[in-house]
């Protein structure tokens, strides 16, 4: 049985806008009708090129999945190298979300780095003793609230990194919200890495695909992994396609949506009993925390969805103290239409739900 009606959505904007016929109906305002579904204007060509440009990197290479490409790159990486571990920190996607491709598939094996609460730091990366193939960075990182490195401090990682043999790997998925918090083209960012993955799914709302960067012969190496996959789709244009709608509508609107999720979190953190994660977010992407359990928040939010359709979150995070929890806000179009006084109002609500309060005279 469906669940109440979602009209609007404080934590996901992507649900809302990928309704098939909107999505179909923006491809065909987008495309010249002459169009060809493949060759060298075709859009998958012209998606590959277009994000080269953007990183700055000799060529890229359309993935169905973002999953395929990042374990193709490590692929690549460790046979170049005669290595089979890569390090990375503990809440890396590879290992929470993956369910082991990168062990299951290719039989690379994963060092953690770091503390699961904490950004990676250089120390973090000099106590490993064991020959790496790559160190995976991924920016920003998604499970610690969207945190950043300062500059100064990626870059010594990465000098770290190499200096002991290991390429540098970048999960990107999110690094079109990143960029704007270093005030670095995206390609003075990607130059610090061998390899770089982004999504064209999250921040830019496309249907879904990945796009590995890199220099010719790695994307070479990687399209024969890809081809040996099943991930050489033949058909995959509508892919490249709502890709390059959000590469232009949405990927100017990034330093946009940057300060709407500071102006967010700054009143959320001085009218509510929550907290965010980061205080200041460098990015769009920061963690709530709530003073109320799992379960209670969930029910306040289903009642509140009954009643007027407003989501807050489509899950929270468990915490180690059973009566807090977490949820994430990733502001894109959607959250561009709360205003951040709506947002303290509506957590009120939830927490005066989750508590009871709503009930008391």
């Amino acid at each position: 049985m469906a669940g109440p009606e979602v009209r609007r959505s404080l934590s996901s904007h992507a649900q809302l806008r990928r309704m098939p016929a909107l999505v179909l109906q923006r491809m065909i305002d987008h495309l010249p009708p002459d169009t060809p579904p493949s060759g060298p204007d075709g859009p998958v060509e012209v998606l590959q090129q277009r994000i080269a440009d953007l990183l700055g990197t000799p060529a890229a290479l359309f993935f169905p999945t973002g999953a395929m490409a990042q374990q193709v790159a490590l692929r690549v990486h460790a046979g170049r190298r005669g290595r089979v571990t890569f390090a990375a920190h503990p809440t890396n996607h590879l290992t929470l979300w993956e369910q082991q491709g990168f062990s299951a598939v290719h039989g690379l094996r994963y060092h953690p780095i770091g503390d699961p609460n904490r950004l990676l730091t250089v120390e973090d990366l000099a106590a490993v003793a064991e020959p790496l193939a790559a160190v995976v960075f991924e920016l920003p990182q998604r499970e610690i609230g969207g945190q950043l490195p300062a500059w100064d401090d990626l870059v010594a990682q990465v000098e770290l990194a190499r200096e002991r043999g290991a390429a540098v790997h970048l999960d990107g998925a999110r690094l079109w919200e990143a960029q704007p918090y270093y005030e670095r083209s995206f390609a003075e960012i990607a130059a610090l890495f061998d390899s770089v993955y982004v999504s064209l799914y999250k921040g830019l709302q496309g249907v879904r695909g990945a796009v590995l960067a890199a220099d010719r012969s790695i994307v070479d190496e990687a399209a024969v992994w890809r081809h040996r996959l099943g991930g050489a789709i033949p058909e995959a244009w509508p892919l490249a396609v709502s890709a390059l709608i959000g590469l232009d509508d949405l990927l100017p609107r990034m330093p946009a949506f940057r300060d709407h999720a500071v102006a967010i979190a700054a009143a959320v953190n001085a009218g509510t009993e929550a907290s965010t994660v980061p205080a200041q977010p460098p990015t769009p992407l920061f963690h709530v925390h709530l003073p109320v359990s799992k379960d209670a928040a969930d029910r306040a939010q289903e009642a509140m969805l009954a009643e007027h359709g407003t989501q807050l979150f489509s899950r929270t995070r468990t915490s180690p103290d059973p009566n807090r929890c977490a949820f994430e806000v990733s502001v894109g179009e959607n959250a561009m239409e709360f205003t951040p006084a709506e947002v303290v109002g509506l957590l009120h609500e939830l927490l005066d739900r989750a508590t009871d309060r709503a009930m008391t005279p």
